[in-house]
């Protein structure tokens, strides 16, 4: 099989680098010839002639890219996110979706407990100053015992990070209109609940058009005065000309955000700038043990597809055509 993979050198590196060498053992592999990501023309140029495109989060699956490239039999996001791929044009033209494992959870729940740490004992601007030469000021921080965590979605990362969260002695509220139960100590509230009680709130639910804005003006207003907000989920879950304007008028104590608007979920340049955020360049899942692990993901489903398998993960395998079509010759 002929393997396209769309990762930049920087990506590659950091995500994908440990895992080439068992790629190449069974098939055929390209690489991304640019130092950036892939626009939709350049990556229908890059993967003409592949039988199965292996694609960083940054790159998109168009309906432009199924419809241009007869060859293509599967298109694999080395990642669990798939919105940015427009699952029904692979389907239509015979083309398999498939995700990596979710290999992110404890990663992700760590980094969302370092950004709250960042936020609450000013460790960021404390580094900054000594590293500048200047010594910084005993800024008094916030004991996190005793405080009240609200997490929004009690899918794996959040179940995964409350249970973080209660090691360290926070009361955890959680919102879910999905979730009937929530594993003890945490405690199943309303929304509404959770805005007006929480001291840092954690919107972790799945973006969707639902839930885009999900923390906006309103919301704010209902959470208390001084509260922390952190974001490790998606950046669309944030209104984040409210969040700015919450900031300025104190009536939010502080941001952790590791997603964004920007390009690739990361923060946005402006608000991450701003003095009471602490923000990352999306790397919830940026360690050793997640990156290899989606890798090798993608490495597990091309060797099924060439064993005649039907690969883990597979969104659409009822309209994978051009796979068995493959098979039968």
């Amino acid at each position: 099989m002929k393997v396209f993979v769309t990762h930049s050198p920087e990506d590659l590196d950091a995500y994908y680098a440990r895992a080439l060498p068992d790629l190449q053992a069974i098939a055929r592999v390209t690489l991304n010839p640019f130092d950036r990501d892939l626009s939709t023309e350049e990556l229908i140029e890059a993967a003409a002639g592949c039988d199965v495109i292996v694609a960083h989060r940054a790159t998109g699956g168009d309906a432009a890219v199924f419809e241009a490239l007869p060859d293509l039999k599967a298109f694999l996001r080395c990642a669990v996110d798939i919105s940015t791929i427009d699952v029904a044009a692979a389907s239509s033209h015979g083309v398999l979706v498939a995700r990596a494992a979710k290999s992110f959870v404890a990663s992700t729940a760590e980094l969302a407990l370092g950004l709250l740490l960042a936020t609450s004992r000013h460790i960021a601007t404390s580094v900054v100053d000594y590293r500048s030469g200047t010594e910084p000021p005993q800024r008094p921080g916030l004991q996190l015992r005793g405080q009240t965590a609200g997490i929004i979605g009690y899918g794996a990362i959040g179940s995964y990070l409350a249970g973080l969260l209660s090691a360290i002695g926070m009361e955890v509220l959680v919102a879910d209109p999905f979730v009937d139960e929530v594993e003890a100590p945490a405690v199943r509230v309303g929304f509404g609940q959770l805005l007006a009680e929480a001291d840092v709130v954690f919107p972790l639910a799945q973006a969707t058009a639902d839930t885009e804005n999900m923390i906006g003006a309103a919301e704010l207003a209902a959470m208390k005065a001084g509260a922390t907000l952190i974001n490790v989920s998606r950046g669309e879950l944030l209104d984040e000309g409210a969040v700015r304007s919450a900031l300025d008028s104190g009536h939010l104590r502080a941001v952790g955000l590791d997603v964004g608007r920007a390009a690739d979920q990361r923060p946005s340049a402006a608000l991450a700038a701003h003095p009471q955020v602490v923000a990352t360049p999306h790397l919830g899942g940026l360690t050793p043990q997640n990156a290899d692990a989606q890798a090798a993901s993608s490495v597990e489903q091309v060797g099924a597809m060439i064993a005649g398998l039907i690969p883990p993960r597979s969104v659409n395998a009822e309209d994978a055509r051009r796979l068995r079509e493959y098979w039968s010759r």
